[in-house]
């Protein structure tokens, strides 16, 4: 362990001691301090932060479309990259009064394998019980990290199901060749296979305090949390009017499709729009086509109010922000987890 630091975060006032081996970010899940944040691993910008006081911080390797070399001269950082190296004062661009400082404890476990299904011909339905602890507790639309067996990394994906007393967890998952977890998921994983997890991780979580429309855009593994937020709102009886747009190239790229139907009829004023980009021939589709953004522009205007939430590879993401800014919804009222890849040349779904 290195020497700890303090790092005060403004506007709220907050602060955290942060060990030097530690990132500002991990420090601050440790102590309950739930800071925006997706990736991680210094590539979707999500944590991007102001240093208004102090100057000796080191980064890890970031990518410099998340912090470009100007942004880092001007005084920005990546929090989940940064260790400070004195005391410093941090203003936080991008957070939300609503979940700072409701964040669960991290904890570490085993979770066991209990089915490994194909929902497409290219993604996977993974469950696994939790063997230790008893409980991990998390919110809808969050994420757990699993350690690669045989290796030291670990890689993220979001639970698509909600909290619950058996400790089955769920999740849908990109298979990418020669992914490092990918190649696992898809050719090594039996039933009772154990594995190394950690969580829970991410903001992408329903703003329980607001009663506003809400208006889904997903793509690809992005339908994860996108299930796990409709299918809380569906327990627990939240009365707010939901379209989900769900974009795919084609047909067979669909999943979900009956309990999505299923959940139609539970949810108040439920819409399901998918859109294939590219259908072939032989799935004779008679439902929306082209890019998941494109069809968002065509079907909806004056979205003034609405809380949007977007999930899915990181170019799908920002044209759905720049198309959702048009129509009217307020940046602060765009909730975002970008799909990021991990590693060369593995490609992961990311949270």
């Amino acid at each position: 362990m290195g020497d700890k630091h303090v790092v005060r975060f403004e506007p709220v006032g907050i602060e955290i001691e942060v060990d030097e081996d530690q990132t500002i970010l991990r420090a601050a899940a440790e102590q309950g301090v739930q800071l925006m944040h997706g990736c991680k691993e210094g590539q979707c910008a999500a944590c991007k932060s102001f240093v208004l006081e102090g100057e000796d911080i080191e980064l890890d390797k970031y990518s410099t479309f998340a912090l470009p070399d100007f942004e880092r001269e001007e005084g920005q950082t990546l929090l989940c990259r940064a260790h400070a190296y004195e005391d410093l004062v941090i203003e936080l661009l991008n957070y939300d009064e609503e979940i700072i400082r409701g964040g669960l404890p991290l904890r570490t476990g085993t979770v066991e394998v209990v089915s490994n299904e194909a929902v497409t011909h290219d993604m996977r339905h993974l469950v696994v019980r939790l063997v230790e602890p008893e409980e991990i507790k998390f919110f809808p639309g969050q994420y757990m990290d699993f350690k690669v067996p045989g290796t030291d990394e670990s890689r993220s994906f979001s639970m698509a199901n909600t909290p619950n007393r058996d400790g089955l967890l769920e999740f849908v998952i990109k298979i990418y060749p020669g992914g490092l977890f990918s190649e696992y998921l898809a050719e090594k994983v039996e039933v009772g296979d154990r594995l190394q997890v950690e969580a829970p991780f991410g903001t992408f979580t329903l703003r329980e305090s607001r009663t506003s429309d809400l208006l889904f855009v997903g793509g690809g593994a992005g339908m994860a949390p996108m299930l796990g937020l409709l299918r809380s709102m569906a327990e627990r009886g939240v009365e707010r009017k939901v379209t989900f747009y769900y974009g795919a190239r084609g047909l067979r790229d669909l999943c979900f499709t009956e309990e999505l139907a299923e959940l139609g009829g539970r949810l108040t004023g439920f819409t399901y729009v998918p859109a294939l980009s590219e259908p072939a021939a032989d799935d004779e589709w008679s439902g929306a086509t082209g890019l998941i953004t494109e069809v968002v522009k065509s079907r909806e205007s004056g979205l003034g109010g609405v809380d949007a939430y977007v999930c899915g590879p990181p170019p799908m993401v920002d044209a759905a922000i720049a198309t959702l800014t048009a129509l009217g919804v307020s940046e602060n009222q765009i909730f975002y987890d970008k799909f990021t890849t991990t590693g060369e040349p593995e490609g992961e779904d990311g949270p």
